[in-house]
Parts: structure tokens; C-alpha cells; sequence
């Protein structure tokens, strides 16, 4: 099971009011959509998996939202494909197997561009950012 492919559809970010007090940003992932396609690979074609995903980091009080959508290409045998497929049609679930595989893809590539939106639109950043703290006095010679 591999990932082959990763690509944005809409890319959306809005910053409403002035932003006044605490915020609190709201992160999601969510997938929409599992469909069946064929993918080239030199004269050969391979079935794979496409999972339509939408990220939103919401920014409440109402002070904005960035909303991503795009698609995961995920290749893997052609009874493995089906078995993911059929479970998808039946129940809108995925095997536990391949989900952290696909989130933590979604994740990492939309914390980054979240992180490049919000900093453009002036929002706070949607994911906690390391800070360095002050140096500890230096302990007293006795």
C-alpha cells in the first residue's frame, strides 16, 4: 500500500472581523468521497484509490476559516483496492490499516499550506508553533 499521489482542488482562506480576545482554531479532516481509477504508469495502467478530502481550520469567535480540498491517489493490489472500495460503498468506512497512512498524509500537507495561508491573511497560525523560553537564570555561585 503506497501513497502515489497528492494534489490540491481549492484552496480557500477568509479572515473576517478584527480579531479581538482568545481564539480558538478547530482543525478537521474529513473524507468525502472513495472512487476507483485507473492511473498510467508507462504502457501499463494500475487501479487506484482516489479519497477526495476537505481540511478546515475554523477560527471561533467567527473570525475566519481556511477550507482545503483535493485528492490522495493510494495504490495497492486489485483485491485490496476492491475490499477498500466495497467497505467504503457499504458503510462510508475505512479498514483501520490504511487511515493513519492517508490522515497523516492529508495532514502534513495541509498544516503546511494552512500555515502559509493564515500567516498571508494575518490569522494565527493553525497549528502551535514551537516557542523558545527565557534562558533560566544562571544558578548563584555560592
Amino acid at each position: 500500500m503506497t501513497i502515489v499521489g497528492f494534489n490540491f482542488t481549492k484552496i480557500e482562506a477568509e479572515k473576517k472581523d478584527l480579531i479581538k480576545g482568545k481564539i480558538n482554531i478547530n482543525n478537521n479532516v474529513s473524507i468525502n468521497k472513495v472512487e476507483e481509477k485507473d492511473l498510467s504508469l508507462g504502457n501499463q495502467k494500475q487501479k487506484v484509490l482516489k479519497f477526495t478530502f476537505e481540511f478546515l481550520a475554523k477560527y471561533d469567535p467567527d473570525a475566519g476559516a481556511i477550507i482545503l480540498t483535493g485528492d490522495v491517489l493510494f495504490m495497492d493490489d486489485t483485491k485490496k483496492i476492491k475490499e477498500i472500495l466495497d467497505g467504503w460503498k457499504k458503510d462510508k468506512k475505512l479498514p483501520k490499516e490504511i487511515m493513519p497512512n492517508i490522515l497523516n498524509t492529508i495532514m502534513s500537507k495541509c498544516n503546511i499550506q494552512a500555515l502559509i495561508l493564515s500567516e498571508q491573511i494575518n490569522l494565527p497560525p493553525p497549528i502551535p508553533l514551537p516557542k523558545l523560553q527565557p534562558a533560566q537564570a544562571a544558578e548563584k555561585k555560592s
